[in-house]
């Protein structure tokens, strides 16, 4: 791979977009922007992430298809690693038991490893918070591996994408 950034993608950039400001009948563009910058290497998302979609149903079909080749495996030796020292982290930190145990077993921690181990940047709509105890949220996380995050539309910025003529 080059040495562009590697952008990796959080579930809520998928939902927020398919249910509202990319609909796929009102921005197809948007997500053949994804599919043709997933394949020439420069975003992905993992099959955590991609496995917790399931709604709205086009876009679950998306991402099992034309999207597919551009979801990657979390299940590597350096991610594990990462993977690790986060939920060391998470322990050490004040969350809530409950946070806690979330942050265990849905694909954020996999997400903010992987982008680690691939030293990629995540794209998520999540706010950097300090005093968050009731969840950790990916942001935090990220700063803590020193992992950069942008939002979709820096991303979209970045990668030189626009809409219309």
């Amino acid at each position: 791979m080059s040495s562009a950034v590697l952008y990796v993608l959080d579930a809520n950039v998928f939902i927020e977009a398919a249910k509202g400001y990319y609909a796929f009948d009102l921005t197809p563009a948007f997500w053949d922007h994804l599919v043709t910058h997933g394949g020439d290497e420069r975003l992905c998302t993992i099959e955590r992430v991609a496995t917790e979609i399931a709604f709205p149903v086009p876009l679950k079909t998306w991402i099992d298809g034309p999207f597919g080749p551009c979801v990657r495996s979390s299940n590597t030796p350096d991610t594990l690693t990462h993977y690790s020292a986060l939920m060391q982290w998470a322990q050490a930190q004040p969350f809530s038991p409950a946070a806690r145990s979330e942050f265990a077993t849905v694909a954020d921690a996999w997400l903010v490893a992987y982008a680690r181990a691939v030293r990629g940047t995540v794209v998520t709509h999540e706010t950097f918070d300090a005093n968050c105890r009731r969840r950790v949220k990916i942001p935090n996380a990220c700063h803590f591996l020193g992992v950069p995050v942008v939002d979709t539309f820096a991303m979209l910025r970045a990668l030189g994408v626009t809409f219309g003529t």
